[in-house]
């Protein structure tokens, strides 16, 4: 059966290295490092195709914004008659730390519109999240312009390792291991932070 690895973000070209758009980051890093198809639109988003560890794997990047990536990911499960179990989102946590990530299936949306739009348009939320860690401003009133800025020169060292190593891991991932994955991502990024 078919994965779908849903990274969310924002398509527009000036929101590119927005924090909230880590999520593409590590799509596209994971894309290129295990030789997927080139990018294509297909399903209000681009798609590109590949195999990960004996695994096919559809990667989707939805063009439809954040508040609306479920438009995008029910389009493509529909599709490829997904169950939620077999569809990973990768996207921006603001309750980790810089550089830390967590696997886990199920959950609330935590006022991330991403998935709150993918739970409204899937009908669940037992799809798995790739939640890679971006750190919190500080207060509630700075989160908006926060998510929606670029990350910083200072940012440079634990995100390049982090998208490393969660590219470098993603056989595990496929494998359904997610336990040996976030180990094995800890493990890679020691002391980047």
């Amino acid at each position: 059966m078919t994965s779908l690895w849903v990274g969310l973000g924002n398509p527009e070209p000036g929101m590119a290295a927005n924090r909230h758009n880590i999520g593409f980051m590590a799509l596209d890093m994971i894309a290129t490092r295990h030789g997927f198809s080139p990018w294509r639109r297909r399903f209000k988003g681009l798609a590109a195709e590949g195999s990960i560890a004996g695994q096919k794997i559809l990667a989707l990047k939805p063009l439809t914004y954040m508040n609306s990536s479920g438009e995008s990911v029910q389009a493509a499960a529909a599709f490829y008659k997904l169950p939620p179990e077999a569809i990973t989102a990768f996207h921006d946590e603001l309750d980790l730390v810089p550089g830390k990530l967590r696997v886990k299936q199920g959950g609330g949306a935590a006022g991330h519109n991403g998935l709150r739009s993918m739970d409204r348009m899937l009908g669940s939320q037992d799809y798995w999240r790739v939640r890679l860690g971006i750190g919190h401003p500080g207060s509630k009133e700075q989160v908006l312009g926060y998510v929606l800025s670029d990350f910083g020169k200072h940012d440079r060292t634990w995100l390049v390792a982090l998208l490393d190593a969660v590219a470098d891991a993603a056989e595990l991932l496929a494998q359904g291991r997610p336990a040996e994955f976030m180990t094995n991502v800890a493990l890679r990024t020691q002391g980047s932070s």
